[in-house]
């Protein structure tokens, strides 16, 4: 399965702003969804090929989503890659039992970014 659209759900629009400007410029088209609630729905309505989900978020933060997806069986297929700040072992544990393939810390290096989306598919 090849990646095209990709949906980013982060709460920081300067962080919307950078993945944004690192995939549309490898060709990818990209959405964007300010919190975990949003980008959940979008999820089930766009049917992205990947999420990029921030963890920390107020309200459904990015463990709490990508659970959501991950147990929907309309969204289940779709690949989360968590990208955030939470850079702690115990974190990347968690977030990967709620159901991602991936793990990202922040700040975003582009080159490691575009090789875990790659290894996604």
């Amino acid at each position: 399965m090849a990646i095209k659209k990709i949906l980013v759900v982060d709460d920081s629009a300067t962080e919307r702003h950078i993945l944004g400007e690192i995939l549309t410029r490898r060709g990818f088209e990209v959405s964007f969804a300010e919190s975990g609630e949003i980008g959940v729905a979008k999820a089930k309505q766009e049917r992205p090929d990947l999420v990029v989900m921030d963890v920390v978020m107020p309200g459904l933060n990015g463990f709490q989503a990508t659970r959501a997806i991950a147990k929907d069986p309309d969204t289940a297929q779709i690949p989360v890659l968590l990208c955030t700040t939470k850079d702690q072992e115990t974190d990347k544990i968690w977030g990967m039992r709620q159901g991602a393939k991936d793990y990202l810390v922040k700040p975003v290096n582009e080159a490691e970014l575009l090789s875990k989306i790659a290894a996604i598919i």
